[in-house]
C-alpha cells in the first residue's frame, strides 16, 4: 500500500465519524438548498464551453435505454488490448463526457498507449442499473436515458437507467467486436458520482475490471446522513427521483452499490485499486474573481470534505480486512473540481498502465 502526498490533520478527526458525517450531511442539505449550489456528486464549476478533441470517435450502440454514445480516443501505438473508461460526475451532460470537456487527460492516456472509451450521458445515475424511470407518482421529471435523447430534462425519463448492464455488456462487447477491443482486464475512473460507480464496476464486474480508480468518489453511501443528501442532490439536478434508482433507503440495493459494504469483494479478487480524495483547503486552482466564484469555491470545500470523510471511511474499511494493493493518493490541498481530479488521473496513469490489458 502506498500513500502519496503527506497526510494532513482532518478537520474534526477527534470528533466521531458519525458526528461527523451527520454534520456534514446537514450542512450540505443547507447548501443544496440555494439556487447557486451544486449537486453533492457534480462539480463546482460552472460547466465550461465543450472542448470537443478531433481524435477521439462518436461510438455509439443500443441499449434498452435507447442509442447511447461514447467518445472513443484511440491509443498512439494502435493496440487494441489496453482499455480504460472514464465516468463522469453526476451532471454528465448528452454531448459529451466531462473529461473531454474540462480536462486533457485523454492526450496523456494515449501517449501511454492506452485506448480510452468515454461514456455520454447518465446524469445522475450513478452508473446503475434502476429500479424504474424517475418520475413522482406517474408524472415524469428528470431526462431520459442520457445520449440516447440529447435532452437535458424537459419531459422525464422514457426508459428505466441500465447503465451498469449497458458499460458491462453492451458497450463491452460492442467494442470488442467492431474495434477488437480487448474485453478483459480493463480499467475504469471515475470523479465524484463516477469514483464510486468505478469501484462497483469492478467489483461486480472482475473478468472485465483488473483496475479501478475514484476521486473524490462516495464511497460510504448508506452511511449517516449519506441518502438524505443524495436525494436533495438530485431533486436539484432536473428533478431525479432517487427512489427510482435503489428503492427507499432500506432496500438492500443501497447496500449492494456501498464501495464500503462490498470491499471485501474487492480483496477477493485482488483488484488494483487508486482512491483520491482532496483535503478540501483550496489551492492554486481556487482563485474566485467574482461573488459566484467565491461561492462555488467554498461549496467545493465542503463537497470534497464530505468525501473526504467517505474516502477515509473506506481506506479503514480496507485496512480492517488486511488488503494493500492500493494506492492511496491524498494530497494536502484541492477541492471538488475538475483541475484536481486531471492531477489524480496523471499520477494515476504509470500505476493504471502496469496492471491493464
Amino acid at each position: 500500500m502506498r500513500v502519496f502526498a503527506h497526510r494532513t490533520r482532518e478537520p474534526g478527526a477527534r470528533r466521531t465519524s458519525r458526528s461527523w458525517l451527520r454534520r456534514s450531511a446537514a450542512a450540505l442539505s443547507l447548501a443544496l438548498l440555494s439556487p447557486l449550489a451544486v449537486a453533492v456528486v457534480g462539480t463546482t464549476a460552472p460547466t465550461a464551453q465543450a472542448a470537443f478533441n478531433p481524435s477521439g470517435i462518436d461510438f455509439w450502440v443500443d441499449s434498452s435505454m435507447g442509442p447511447i454514445k461514447s467518445r472513443v480516443f484511440r491509443a498512439n501505438d494502435g493496440n487494441t488490448n489496453r482499455v480504460v473508461y472514464a465516468l463522469d460526475g453526476l451532471r454528465a451532460r448528452d454531448d459529451l463526457n466531462g473529461w473531454e470537456i474540462d480536462t486533457n487527460v485523454v492526450v496523456e492516456l494515449q501517449k501511454w498507449n492506452i485506448n480510452v472509451v468515454m461514456p455520454v450521458g447518465g446524469q445522475c445515475s450513478f452508473y446503475s442499473d434502476w429500479i424504474a424511470p424517475s418520475n413522482f407518482f406517474g408524472i415524469g421529471t428528470g431526462s431520459s436515458s442520457g445520449s440516447a435523447t440529447g435532452s437535458s430534462g424537459a419531459v422525464g425519463q422514457r426508459n428505466t437507467y441500465t447503465w451498469e448492464t449497458f458499460l458491462t455488456q453492451n458497450l463491452r462487447f460492442a467494442l470488442r467486436d467492431r474495434l477488437g477491443f480487448n474485453p478483459n482486464r480493463n480499467g475504469i475512473f471515475g470523479l465524484s458520482m463516477g469514483g464510486s460507480a468505478a469501484l462497483t464496476m469492478a467489483a461486480y464486474h472482475p473478468d472485465q475490471f483488473s483496475y479501478a480508480g475514484s476521486f473524490s468518489g462516495y464511497l460510504n453511501v448508506s452511511a449517516p446522513g449519506m441518502k438524505e443528501a443524495m436525494r436533495l442532490a438530485f431533486l436539484t439536478q432536473n428533478g431525479f427521483n432517487i427512489d427510482a434508482m435503489w428503492g427507499p433507503p432500506w432496500d438492500p440495493r443501497w447496500l449492494r452499490n456501498d464501495p464500503f459494504v462490498f470491499a471485501p469483494r474487492l480483496k477477493a479478487q485482488n483488484t488494483r485499486l487508486y482512491i483520491a480524495a482532496g483535503s478540501g483547503i483550496p489551492g492554486v486552482y481556487d482563485q474566485p474573481r467574482s461573488f459566484v466564484d467565491l461561492y462555488n469555491t467554498a461549496n467545493g470545500m465542503g463537497l470534497e470534505a464530505i468525501s473526504l470523510a467517505n474516502t477515509k471511511a473506506f481506506q479503514l474499511r480496507m485496512a480492517s480486512l488486511g488488503y494493500g494493493n492500493v494506492v492511496y493518493d491524498f494530497p494536502p490541498v484541492g477541492t471538488h473540481s475538475w483541475p484536481w481530479w486531471a492531477d489524480n488521473v496523471y499520477r494515476m496513469i504509470p500505476d493504471l498502465s502496469n496492471f491493464i490489458g
